[in-house]
């Protein structure tokens, strides 16, 4: 009784040795490995902090953020900053204005890149290698250049101080960069998956819709999550079309708030917290699809 229970121990305790998950448990870490640990924490603490003071501020009455340092903590929590910048800023309506422009920016651009990619990179047109280059001299045009022509063009079309003038701009902004990193990626699809979608009858739309597109998705995810960032955060350009209270998106009510001699501080850290609130939120819906497009084709 004694050996068959050693014999049945024994390809177990083997199992055990050969597990990999249990070697790499007991194997220690190397000084490399604890060394990109702690730059890890360290970089990730350098993130963090802006975030921590924005929390430690935006909480502080105008009394207590004017005798304090900002790294002090905030005596009793003063919600004063945020009610004000709720109610005389109208919050509600610049961050539909922002949702509503980067969503629509994001998908527009997305669409397009791959309309242009898909001509460029499958269709091998004529001259690819100079109209790619072209998309990439496009993204190097710095945004003051466009500031005259396009303020005039939408003052000629009657679109100013609507939201449709940021949305046509940086659709066309984003799309070239999209289309520039998207005809890289078509340029290299393997010909034998489009051969044999074309031997059962697919036209050149049923393949990019039915074969290309779904290939690439994760590539179009990650570039959906810049787009929608990426147009969140402009300044500039919005600054010159959108002049009407009822247009303004959220970065340029936080501008608004900077006074020529004076600034209420506390309600600008108070708004500034609930600005990048909808980006976190975002974020982290769209985490595990970012994290999946970005390591698409590592492994096959």
């Amino acid at each position: 009784m004694t050996d068959v229970t050693q014999a049945s121990a024994a390809p177990k305790r083997r199992k055990a040795k050969d597990d990999p998950t249990s070697r790499n448990k007991a194997r220690p870490r190397t000084a490399a490995e604890w060394i990109l640990m702690v730059l890890a924490v360290l970089g990730a603490l350098v993130i963090i902090f802006p975030v921590l003071l924005l929390l430690m501020n935006a909480f502080k009455s105008p009394t207590d953020y004017a005798n304090s340092s900002p790294l002090d903590f905030p005596e009793a929590l003063d919600f004063t900053g945020i009610q004000t910048f709720w109610e005389q800023q109208n919050f509600p309506r610049a961050l539909w204005n922002s949702i509503f422009i980067s969503t629509l920016v994001a998908v527009f651009a997305v669409i397009l890149s791959v309309l242009n990619s898909f001509a460029i990179g499958i269709g091998r047109v004529k001259g690819r290698t100079w109209i790619v280059l072209l998309f990439l001299m496009a993204n190097l045009v710095p945004q003051e250049m466009l500031f005259d022509p396009l303020f005039q063009l939408y003052d000629d079309l009657g679109l100013l101080s609507n939201p449709w003038s940021v949305i046509i701009t940086f659709t066309v902004i984003q799309a070239a960069f999209g289309t520039y990193l998207l005809s890289s990626l078509l340029g290299t699809f393997p010909k034998e998956i489009l051969e044999a979608a074309a031997m059962d009858g697919a036209t050149r739309w049923r393949s990019l819709r039915s074969v290309i597109v779904p290939v690439i998705k994760p590539t179009l995810s990650v570039l959906m999550v810049f787009f929608f960032i990426w147009t969140w955060n402009e300044f500039l350009l919005p600054l010159a079309f959108l002049n009407s209270p009822d247009s303004l998106t959220v970065p340029l009510i936080l501008e608004q708030l900077n006074g020529e001699r004076q600034t209420d501080t506390t309600t600008l850290v108070a708004g500034t917290l609930i600005s990048i609130i909808p980006t976190i939120i975002f974020f982290l819906i769209f985490q595990r699809t970012l994290t999946r497009g970005i390591t698409a084709g590592a492994v096959k």
